[in-house]
């Protein structure tokens, strides 16, 4: 990957809608080049897809909550981990060392919605604790960091 492919990604980043002539302008190729490049990064694995960018309290899903999971003894991981589909309020889940199994995000209407996913959780999925945290705001920081000459320079030893 090249400094061209990191400003193409970055374009990407932010517009995901971008055309081949538009990300071709902004870094003096071709708009065939860029396409090319881009179906590169595809192919390769680097850009997985494009997505849009939802609004959750337009959605009426306004309260985000932050919950650290911990499994009960003998609960099978990739069948709760399957289970968390069926629980249309949990948007995100990552796997986790250290004292807690799981962290949930969870989009809901209010509070008695979030009750009833927890409730839920414990009951039916095998959730032995679930500590949940309001989130406030989310700070906004931009993948595209990643991509500058700083992160990718490996430090010296």
């Amino acid at each position: 990957m090249d400094r061209i492919d990191r400003e193409i990604l970055t374009r990407l980043l932010r517009e995901g809608r971008a055309t081949y002539q538009e990300l071709g302008r902004e870094v003096r190729l071709s708009a065939n080049t860029v396409a090319d490049r881009v179906r590169r990064l595809q192919k390769s694995g680097v850009v997985r897809g494009y997505h849009a960018d939802l609004n959750l309290e337009a959605l009426g899903r306004g309260m985000v909550l932050i919950s650290d999971i911990r499994l009960r003894e003998g609960v099978d991981r990739r069948a709760f981990e399957a289970s968390l589909r069926d629980v249309p309020q949990a948007i995100g889940a990552m796997r986790l060392t250290g004292e807690y199994d799981y962290q949930l995000r969870v989009a809901c209407a209010d509070v008695r919605e979030f009750e009833s996913v927890i409730d839920h959780l414990k009951a039916d999925l095998g959730v032995r604790e679930a500590r949940s945290r309001l989130l406030l705001r989310e700070v906004p920081l931009s993948l595209d960091r990643i991509l500058s000459e700083r992160a990718l320079s490996l430090p010296e030893p």
